[in-house]
C-alpha cells in the first residue's frame, strides 16, 4: 500500500517556531517530525511514499532525497500553484491504482498501520478514517456513525450538533480508494468548476470525503493510539513533552497496553438503582477530573458495565447509546474521555414484562465474570496483570480478579479493605503518579 504524505502547508499558526523551516521539518528530539512519520511507516513495511510539497519544498527534498537513506522510496509532487488539501490527488491519480494511505506531515503519530489496513479491508468500504477521542470534543469536529461504524454525519465545530454525542474525532489519517478521487473529479466537472484537465483546487473533507456520509462506504477506525497535530506553539511543546516521556511510542497497539477498567453506576455517575431515564444520569463530583488524570497517566480508561435493563426490556440499545453519549459529552466538557465502553446487556432471570428473550441468558460477560475485560484486552492488546478494575460492588472486584487485574473497591462498601477508597478521585490520587 502506497502512502501519500501532504507536506505543502505554510504553518502560519506555528510561524514563531518554524519561520525558517517548512512545518514538516520541525524537530522532535533532534529529528524532523516528517522523518519520524517515515520511520513509523518504514518499520511496518510501508515503503512506497509520495510526498506533496510546496512551501520551502527544497528543504524537504534535499533532506530526504529519494528516501534510500531512510529505507524507503520517495517520489515528490511539487504544487506550483495551490491545489487545496486534495487537488494534488487528482494529479497523482495515475499512480494511485489501489487503496492508499493519506497522512498529514504536521502531526506526530505512532500507530499500528497494519492493524488499520486490516480493519479497512474487513469493512470493505471506500474510505476509513482514523478516529479517536480527545479532551476537547466540544470545539472539534465530531463523527456520528451507525452501529456498523459507517459515518452518517460529519459535524464541524461550527455545525449544530445533537445535545449528546460520542467523543469521536477525525485524527487526519486516512485509507482511501482511488475511485473516491474519480467521483470527486466527476462532481467538480458536473458543477463546471473543473473544465477539461485544468488545475483544480479540491478540499479533502468537504469535496472528497463528506459526500460519502450516509452511503455506508466510509468507516471510522476508533483507536487510542497517539496522533497529535503540531499546529500551534503550545501543541508543539506538548508533543515534545509527550515524546520525551515515552507516551507517543507507548500507545502504539503493537505494544502491550495497561488499562483502568471502570464500573459505571456508582463509580462515574450517581447510583440510582437501575438507571432507565437519561435525565437521572449525573456525574459524581470529581469523576471527570479523575478520568482526565487517567488519560494523562498512560492508562486506557475503559468502562465495563452490566446493563440488565436491556434484557429486561426497560431500555433499548439505542437508549443506552444515548445515555453513554451523554456520559461522553459531559466528560468531554471537563477535559476527560473514555477509550472504550463495554456493556453486558444480558440477564439470566426470566419473568419481566417486555423482556428480550434472546438476551435472557447466562453469559460470559456479566460481572462477576470477566468477559468484558477479556474482550477489551483482545481489542486493545492490554496486559491485564498491569491493569486495574475499579468499582463500587463485590462483582466488580471479582470480575477484575478473574481477569487477572488488580482491583479496588470504592464507595460506602469499601471501608476496611486494603485497596479501598472513598471515590474514583481518591483512587487515582493514591495510585497514579502526580501529573507532570
Amino acid at each position: 500500500m502506497k502512502a501519500v504524505i501532504a507536506a505543502g502547508g505554510k504553518g502560519l499558526r506555528i510561524r514563531s517556531v518554524t519561520a525558517a523551516l517548512p512545518k514538516p521539518m520541525i524537530p522532535i528530539e533532534g529529528r524532523p517530525v516528517l522523518e519520524r512519520e517515515i520511520a513509523c511507516l518504514q518499520e511496518q513495511g510501508f515503503r512506497d511514499i509520495i510526498i506533496t510539497v510546496s512551501h520551502l519544498a527544497g528543504h524537504i527534498m534535499d533532506y530526504f532525497g529519494d528516501g534510500s537513506r531512510f529505507g524507503v522510496r520517495i517520489r515528490y509532487f511539487v504544487e506550483e500553484t495551490p491545489l487545496g488539501s486534495a487537488g494534488a490527488l487528482l494529479k497523482l491519480r495515475g499512480e494511485l491504482t489501489e487503496d492508499f494511505l493519506l497522512l498529514n506531515a504536521d502531526a506526530l503519530f505512532d500507530v499500528d498501520f497494519r492493524r488499520f489496513a486490516r480493519f479497512h479491508k474487513e469493512k470493505g468500504g471506500l474510505v476509513t478514517l482514523f478516529t479517536h477521542p480527545n479532551a476537547h470534543p466540544y470545539d472539534s469536529g465530531v463523527l456520528i456513525t451507525d452501529d456498523q461504524g459507517a459515518v452518517k454525519q460529519w459535524l464541524t465545530k461550527e455545525d449544530a450538533r445533537p445535545q449528546w454525542y460520542k467523543n469521536r474525532v477525525n485524527a487526519g489519517l486516512h485509507i482511501i480508494s482511488p475511485s473516491v478521487i474519480d467521483a470527486a473529479r466527476a462532481r467538480a466537472d458536473e458543477a463546471g468548476s473543473a473544465p477539461g484537465d485544468g488545475p483544480l483546487k479540491l478540499d479533502l473533507d468537504r469535496q472528497v470525503l463528506k459526500p460519502l456520509c450516509g452511503t455506508g462506504k466510509m468507516f471510522c477506525y476508533d483507536s487510542p493510539e497517539y496522533v497529535k497535530d503540531m499546529g500551534t506553539p503550545d501543541r508543539y511543546e506538548s508533543v515534545c513533552r509527550d515524546f520525551a516521556a515515552g507516551r507517543v511510542q507507548a500507545r502504539n497497539l503493537r505494544r502491550r497496553q495497561k488499562a483502568i477498567f471502570l464500573d459505571r453506576d456508582g463509580t462515574i455517575n450517581r447510583y440510582v438503582g437501575f438507571l432507565r431515564d437519561i435525565d437521572e444520569f449525573v456525574l459524581i463530583d470529581g469523576a471527570a477530573e479523575a478520568i482526565a488524570r487517567i488519560n494523562r497517566s498512560g492508562y486506557l480508561a475503559i468502562v465495563v458495565t452490566n446493563q440488565p435493563v436491556i434484557a429486561r426490556g426497560e431500555v433499548t440499545f439505542a437508549q443506552m447509546e444515548e445515555i453513554h453519549n451523554k456520559m461522553e459529552t459531559l466528560l468531554g466538557r471537563e477535559g476527560a474521555f473514555l477509550d472504550g465502553i463495554y456493556i453486558c446487556p444480558h440477564h439470566p432471570h426470566r419473568g419481566y414484562p417486555g423482556e428480550v428473550a434472546a438476551l435472557k441468558i447466562d453469559c460470559d460477560c456479566r460481572k462477576p465474570k470477566p468477559g468484558m475485560l477479556l474482550k477489551a484486552a483482545r481489542d486493545f492488546n492490554i496486559d491485564l496483570t498491569q491493569s486495574w478494575m475499579v468499582g463500587d460492588s463485590e462483582n466488580d472486584i471479582l470480575a477484575g480478579m478473574a481477569a487477572g487485574c488488580r482491583a479496588a473497591l470504592i464507595g460506602d462498601r469499601a471501608e476496611g479493605r486494603e485497596t479501598a477508597f472513598a471515590s474514583l478521585k481518591d483512587f487515582v490520587e493514591a495510585v497514579l503518579p502526580e501529573d507532570e
